[in-house]
């Protein structure tokens, strides 16, 4: 969802761009803005402060050297969400887990020696 504010007695030539695309309650198959997340908005967009990840105030002469592109995500940097993978722990992990199948299948494959050796006696 895209607001476009326009106001013609605007005295300086900045352009706030607010990304809410994280602000959003799931409900079924829509999703809904709540008043806090309203007010989060109306709150950024009343101080034109620039706050990371979700609001910045950008110059005319910016938007012009940027081709007069006026996405959002041209100028509000998404939050990297990615989750931080210790690989040496991981691989470490992995290690373990591979040792004990592997010791696993030997007491299995002793299980089933011990079994076998028995029909055989009958």
């Amino acid at each position: 969802m895209t607001i476009l504010v326009l106001s013609k007695h605007k005295t300086d030539t900045n352009t706030q761009f607010i990304d809410a695309s994280g602000l959003f309650k799931k409900e079924t198959n829509n999703n809904v803005l709540t008043d806090e997340h309203i007010e989060k908005i109306m709150d950024v967009f009343d101080s034109k402060a620039d706050v990371d990840h979700f609001a910045k105030s950008v110059n005319f002469d910016a938007i012009v050297a940027n081709d007069y592109n006026l996405s959002v995500s041209s100028y509000v940097e998404a939050k990297d969400n990615r989750v931080v993978v210790n690989i040496a722990q991981l691989n470490a992990e992995l290690k373990t887990t591979v040792a004990k199948i592997d010791q696993l299948r030997k007491d299995i494959d002793a299980i089933v020696a011990e079994i076998e050796g028995e029909e055989l006696e009958v």
